[in-house]
């Protein structure tokens, strides 16, 4: 049996680089997103893979023996929205109601702009989900 090997590791590549890579449209939504989870996370923003930044990192195990490492928050601004990866967390379900223009999946929000939502909400995700991590 072959070890999983994840996909989306920590890199050293420049978050500032990568942000002017993206569509100018959505440069200005991708500064403001990192500042705003740099305040909350408290981390530095850092490329995980090729096109997600991440803040702060914790280690999963799953039963199955699968383990690696992943982002606490994330974002990525992707063709068709911006991504947020905020996985599960207590409350979700309530700020997910008050957050303004968005879609979900698997453990992703999308947004099309920041304009869309309410940055404060956004804020009180990204908190929720620290507060959360801390308790592990």
């Amino acid at each position: 049996m072959t070890k999983y090997q994840a996909k989306t590791l920590k890199t050293e590549n420049s978050v500032d680089d990568f942000i002017l890579s993206v569509d100018n449209d959505r440069q200005p939504d991708c500064q403001a997103i990192v500042q705003l989870m740099r305040e909350e996370s408290g981390y530095p923003p850092k490329m995980w893979g090729p096109a997600i930044i991440g803040f702060g990192s914790y280690h999963y195990k799953y039963a199955s023996g699968h383990e690696g490492d992943a982002p606490i928050v994330a974002f990525s601004p992707r063709k068709t929205a911006i991504s947020l990866y905020l996985g599960m967390f207590e409350g979700r379900d309530e700020l997910l109601s008050q957050l303004g223009k968005h879609r979900t999946g698997k453990g992703c929000i999308y947004i099309n702009k920041l304009a869309d939502i309410d940055t404060v909400i956004l804020r009180k995700m990204v908190t929720a989900v620290l507060t959360q991590y801390k308790k592990l």
